[in-house]
């Protein structure tokens, strides 16, 4: 097992490119396996997850090729060898629940082993069962997986039950082959749902409200009228918001290329309200994203690191809710800024109940936290941090460890960090590129 050697205290700082977006690569990946006609998809994060998801979608028929950047494939499935998913590489992948429509759209049937992914609280499963339900799959539950089957897809009305977004993809891509229209409500539209949205629009399918939380999907009637598409992932907004972090926290001057305004609208809100401040930068040359201009952000010291108040000078909260709210995957990430800054702040994370047991790693290394929950934690601050060994719970807590210990004094050791290779490509040489001290052993 590997394990990061960091020195803290040295500023991060340069420029860097955001890699591409994780959660919308995923879905991408996995609705390729509907399409006989082949696509090409660019941009992909060279990561933990994308690797495994890769060797489950070659393994169901995908012929892949990689292309000459590295980051991009062509992707032909002339036919489904297996509907049974091998749950060895299964085990390990969250996403890899979104290969449920696809198989079922394309093979009629599939089966499921339970997936794994981040231990940071019960996943529910059950959106996505009502939603293919809804759409005419019969669904059987083993305590090992999960079966379904439907001879033909037909569009309805599905009110989902939360807004989940893996949800929402898998009802999406069963709703582009099936026969008729869809009606999604409550649906999720972060900007990787966004993404899988324009996928298929490229494909041929009609999507009406991308971005919104109601979508309009009219089914092509069958996987074989789904045209050859070439689709770029977009920017992700939330490795952009861990490099703000890490900048601010150790006073470092950024520059994050290729970033989508639009994306960060609210996480600038958030990070603002800890004393946290950027700019856009136009770059001449650079195209219009389907979502938005794609810009440059840059940070410039010195950050104030302060905690605004709320009115009346009562302590604030930052929550995470469904976008376009603050997302949750960034609430490791502020709760640890705001250990850096002056003042109290409440962090409520909602979603999860697993998710803010990292924290007491952060006191370890001196953090004044008071955890008064599973979903709530105070933070009063500024802390001076020390160096500490400790180990990676989850993808975003582990670069949330590796963020305070190169603001902290002292040299950090953590272990278990294929978590962060999970979700962050090449990442200690990418630090190394911004200044920091950091060795992968």
């Amino acid at each position: 097992m590997s394990e990061f050697h960091i020195i803290g205290g040295h500023k991060i700082g340069g420029t860097i490119t955001a890699q591409g977006n994780k959660n919308e690569a995923l879905p991408v990946l996995c609705a390729a396996l509907m399409n006989p006609a082949g696509v090409t998809i660019r941009n992909v994060p060279q990561i933990e997850d994308i690797k495994n998801l890769l060797k489950i979608v070659e393994a169901v028929g995908a012929e892949i090729t990689t292309l000459a950047d590295g980051h991009s494939y062509s992707i032909v499935t002339k036919d489904i060898k297996m509907s049974e998913l091998p749950s060895e590489l299964v085990a390990g992948l969250r996403g890899s629940i979104t290969l449920l429509g696809p198989i079922l759209a394309r093979a009629k049937k599939v089966f499921l082993p339970r997936p794994g992914g981040d231990k940071i609280g019960r996943r529910r499963v059950d959106t996505h069962l009502l939603a293919l339900s809804a759409l005419g799959a019969k669904v059987e539950v083993f305590n090992d997986g999960y079966m379904l089957e439907a001879a033909k897809l037909k569009g309805t009305a599905i009110l989902l039950d939360e807004a989940s977004v893996t949800g929402t993809e898998n009802a999406i891509m069963a709703a582009a082959c099936a026969e008729g229209v869809t009606l999604i409500e409550n649906a999720a539209s972060e900007p990787h749902v966004q993404g899988l949205c324009r996928f298929l629009i490229a494909q041929g399918v009609t999507i009406e409200g991308v971005g919104s939380n109601m979508l309009k999907i009219h089914g092509v009637g069958g996987f074989e009228n789904l045209k050859a598409a070439d689709h770029t992932i977009g920017p992700d907004y939330l490795e952009i918001g861990s490099f703000i972090a890490m900048s601010a926290m150790t006073g470092g001057d950024l520059v994050v290329q290729d970033v989508n305004p639009i994306d960060l609208r609210m996480i600038k809100f958030v990070f603002e309200r800890v004393g946290i401040n950027w700019r856009y930068h136009e770059r001449e040359g650079k195209g219009i994203a389907p979502s938005g201009q794609i810009v440059d952000l840059v940070m410039k010291s010195p950050y104030a690191l302060k905690i605004q108040t709320d009115v009346h000078g009562e302590i604030p909260k930052i929550d995470d809710a469904p976008w376009p709210m603050f997302p949750a995957d960034l609430i490791s990430i502020i709760l640890t800024v705001a250990t850096q800054c002056s003042g109290t702040v409440l962090i409520h994370e909602k979603l999860f109940e697993s998710r803010l047991y990292f924290t007491d790693k952060l006191m370890g290394m001196g953090a004044q936290i008071v955890l008064c929950d599973p979903h709530r934690a105070v933070i009063i601050g500024p802390s001076k941090l020390y160096g500490s060994r400790m180990t990676s719970p989850d993808i975003r807590a582990g670069m949330a460890l590796v963020i305070a210990a190169l603001a902290a004094e002292g040299e950090s050791v953590i272990q278990n960090i294929v978590q962060v290779d999970r979700g962050y490509e090449n990442i200690d040489a990418r630090l190394r590129s911004l200044g920091a001290k950091i060795e992968r052993i």
